[in-house]
């Protein structure tokens, strides 16, 4: 039976714990009162905290043994992780919180895979919460007063939060599984390239595509963990240069990591590697103020990748894809890996394009599943979007 899991610190929002749970179940929805507190709790819970606290790698001891309570409330939330990506009975989350307990309980909403009701009534839900949503699919409720008691406000908000809860674990969305997914990533400056090859595929799948802004590649990966992509056609791979030289799209350094993991088929190229974003041109740090600087829009400006810089950049992601034993097939169009990225552009550089190139082929290790192809393109070239395609289908089948 699966059972919505009711999560909070139950030392400190005992009460209100209660309460959601009780009305999730008055909805005719099973709940689990789970705390992740750090004291003695306030009412009795299903779950305990030295349960959670057992998930642990260094064991509960080193979450509850010490007078810490940063320390303390960072390892529960590694703890929760653990535990809660063990269950099989979740039908959905909701998790009641301040500052620590929100950053305990999306710790573990984030391992979930998208589509498993994840909700998280928090008094920080009103500010920049991309850190504890990250890429995943988290719906974020503002308390409006703080968790600290019942009261005539508090009621209401929670009272909605939990029959939200109920309502998403209780009726599933349709199902709108007619074709297979597939990911592709894109950027504006590969716009034309994605374009057409969505246009070549979309009749056998249904072609998701992510801006390559961090998040996004994040967010296509998270879905590819979750077993709910059987391809992906990483056109913009631009999140890269980002992670490396400093700009503000990174997706991290695990970035291709969940293609090795998952073994899904995989199409990749250069798209948009000849660029690191900055938001306003007053924001860009002061090191890169006499580099190759381009105002894409008055919010967003681009610096163009050095020699240097490509040649660190084609090798991490070679050694990125030597760990990944599904089939894959890298293609680099040799006339330019982005719309600025041509003769008579802005960032047209045939040097630093030469030294990404080489720095792929050098440590690419191609096998028989594996391979790097050079083609005589540019990357929005319609016949470079074909041979996308045309790599795709053949390791697809």
């Amino acid at each position: 039976m699966k059972r919505v899991y009711v999560v909070g610190t139950a030392d400190t929002k005992g009460q209100e714990l209660q309460y959601v749970k009780s009305l999730i179940e008055a909805a005719g929805a099973p709940a689990l009162l789970v705390n992740v507190g750090i004291k003695t709790p306030q009412v009795s819970v299903d779950v305990a905290a030295t349960d959670v606290a057992a998930c642990h790698l260094r064991g509960a001891q080193y979450v509850l043994g010490g007078d810490d309570r940063g320390a303390a409330v960072a390892a529960m939330g590694e703890a929760f992780a653990e535990y809660i990506f063990r269950r099989e009975d979740i039908a959905g989350v909701i998790g009641l919180g301040g500052g620590g307990g929100t950053s305990i309980i999306t710790a573990g909403m984030r391992r979930l895979p998208v589509g498993v009701p994840k909700l998280m009534v928090s008094t920080l839900a009103a500010g920049d919460v991309g850190q504890f949503v990250g890429a995943t699919d988290i719906t974020m409720m503002y308390s409006v007063t703080d968790v600290a008691g019942l009261n005539r406000i508090s009621r209401v908000v929670l009272g909605n939060a939990a029959h939200a809860i109920a309502g998403m674990a209780m009726h599933k969305a349709p199902d709108a599984k007619t074709r297979p997914a597939i990911g592709l990533t894109m950027f504006g400056v590969t716009t034309t390239c994605v374009t057409q090859a969505v246009a070549q595929l979309e009749k056998d799948f249904d072609c998701l595509v992510f801006h390559a802004t961090g998040t996004g590649g994040q967010s296509m990966e998270k879905l590819a963990d979750s077993g709910m992509l059987v391809g992906v056609i990483d056109v913009t791979t631009t999140e890269v240069c980002d992670h490396l030289v400093g700009g503000v799209l990174s997706a991290g350094p695990d970035r291709l990591g969940a293609i090795a993991r998952s073994r899904i088929p995989y199409v990749g190229s250069v798209g948009a590697l000849d660029m690191v974003n900055f938001w306003a041109m007053d924001t860009v740090p002061e090191r890169f103020r006499g580099r190759k600087l381009y105002k894409h829009n008055p919010n967003v400006t681009l610096m163009r990748t050095t020699p240097e810089e490509c040649r660190e950049i084609g090798t991490w992601i070679a050694q990125k894809l030597n760990a990944c034993e599904g089939p894959v097939r890298f293609l680099i169009p040799e006339k330019g890996v982005s719309a600025l990225d041509a003769p008579g552009q802005a960032f047209h550089d045939p040097e630093a394009d030469a030294a990404l190139f080489g720095a792929l082929e050098k440590s690419l290790k191609a096998t028989a599943s594996r391979r790097l192809t050079r083609l005589p393109l540019h990357i929005n070239d319609p016949e470079f979007s074909a041979a996308l395609v045309k790599n795709f289908r053949e390791i697809a089948q």
